[in-house]
């Protein structure tokens, strides 16, 4: 247990590491100039690079960019005056975790019992009807699912607010719209592994003994039905605890996806570097505690 454990650890610090290269050069390709402005003169200009480093060679610029990421330091925001991305980070990380938090634990939920429920009434309506949803979920991105959700429950109906954040009324709209994908997802895998179960001995043990249903399904086949959901997990968690770049800047929410689609407006080198880097090595964790959890659930997995 301990070498697998061990070669997860390098392959992701290894991840990581990629990815930070990959993001610091494919960054100095973005057209633009991030102090170019027509009320300041050129000598400012100038002053503004030097100061930042980009007067330098890009090899210069990316090892001491390195060095200083080993050492836990992102740098200042070109265009936060005198804050430090990692005061960023700090500061919005709580506001995605909390949205992303309560779209997980709402998306695993229905997802799962959405999925048992198509397997109980397979070829019936009920099964029909929530496909159909799943099909939905994954078909619409949040850009389009966003306005749509936004206009009836908030305009028409008037039941939530369009925007803002901090109330629980205001949490409910956005983290549907941010947990549908994951609900279709688990949906379709639950379904599947459901009735993959149905035909098991242990299964058809269980019903010859008299069993009910609802105790048949919670007692022997919801277990293992689980099990092929635990990969997904590592991507569903990152990616909602993170929360939506296009959900976060839709209702107006201070989290990292909208100071992330802000840097990229102002070409705010360090926030991109800093924020894509941090949600890497998030995913990249996530999806790490969700191999050694895989590993000691699954023996055979520490096998290959």
């Amino acid at each position: 247990m301990v070498r697998y454990i061990g070669q997860k650890v390098l392959i992701a610090l290894a991840t990581v590491f990629v990815l930070a290269t990959a993001t610091f050069f494919l960054m100095k390709l973005i057209p633009g100039d991030p102090f170019a402005n027509d009320k300041v003169s050129v000598a400012v200009q100038e002053k503004q690079r030097e100061y930042y480093g980009l007067d330098r060679p890009v090899a210069v610029q990316y090892v001491t960019y390195m060095k200083n990421l080993l050492h836990g330091d992102l740098g200042y925001s070109m265009k936060k005056t005198g804050r430090t991305v990692v005061d960023i980070i700090r500061e919005a990380f709580p506001v995605s975790a909390k949205l992303g938090l309560f779209s997980l634990l709402i998306s695993e939920a229905v997802g799962i019992l959405f999925g048992i429920l198509c397997a109980q009434f397979r070829g019936k309506w009920p099964d029909y009807l929530l496909m159909v949803v799943a099909i939905l979920g994954i078909a619409l991105p949040s850009m389009v699912l966003g306005p749509i959700v936004r206009y009836l429950l908030g305009v028409k109906l008037q039941i939530l607010p369009v925007s803002g954040w901090g109330s629980f009324k205001q949490m409910l709209m956005p983290a549907f719209v941010l947990g549908l994908g994951t609900i279709a997802g688990n949906t379709r895998s639950m379904r599947a592994s459901m009735l993959a179960t149905t035909t098991q001995d242990y299964v058809k043990t269980a019903q010859a003994k008299g069993l009910p249903p609802v105790k048949v399904v919670l007692r022997h086949q919801l277990r293992n039905s689980l099990v092929p959901i635990i990969p997904n997990l590592g991507g569903q968690i990152a990616g909602v605890l993170m929360g939506s770049f296009v959900v976060e800047s839709m209702f107006l929410i201070g989290g990292l996806g909208r100071y992330f689609v802000d840097s990229i407006t102002n070409l705010d080198y360090p926030l991109i570097m800093g924020l894509t880097i941090f949600y890497g090595a998030f995913l990249v964790t996530m999806n790490l505690l969700v191999d050694i959890l895989y590993g000691l659930i699954d023996p055979r997995i520490r096998m290959k």
